[in-house]
């Protein structure tokens, strides 16, 4: 068996994606957190914090998929419609809807907005695509 790291996102181009520079710190102590038992996932966070343009939490546009926002989005390859919240892991809940960032497709989804398409490697090493249909902000409680 030969160990390869599966990067099917270098060969394609990426989507714009912005972050809140509020979050930075603490998303970054997030993927340091889950590096052993889920490097995949860490190191895309990683680089997905890198290569982000990072604004200040006033200047975010509502179409941008931040922490709370529910977003609805399609996965390409079983053309099945999905709609979830993007949360920390502490208030993940799957039977509400509500995924961790620390998953992968929370990670995938994590700065991009409305009409944005991106790829991404389940749990089960699968490569599939997803586009982002709609995006609602984060209430103002968040």
């Amino acid at each position: 068996m030969t160990m390869t790291t599966n990067h099917p996102l270098t060969s394609e181009r990426l989507p714009k994606i912005h972050l809140d520079k509020t979050l930075v710190g603490r998303l970054e102590a997030l993927a340091a957190s889950v590096m052993r038992r889920a490097p995949d996932v860490g190191e895309r966070l990683i680089d997905e914090i890198a290569r982000a343009k990072l604004v200040a939490p006033a200047s975010m546009r509502d179409d941008v998929v931040t922490i709370g926002s529910e977003v609805t989005y399609r996965d390409l390859g079983m053309a099945r419609l999905h709609t979830v919240s993007v949360v920390y892991p502490e208030d993940a809940d799957i039977e509400k809807g509500r995924i961790s960032v620390l998953t992968p497709v929370g990670v995938a989804l994590l700065g991009l907005s409305q009409g944005a398409v991106i790829s991404w490697t389940t749990r089960d090493d699968e490569t599939r695509q997803l586009q982002v249909l709609a995006v609602t902000p984060p209430k103002a409680s968040d």
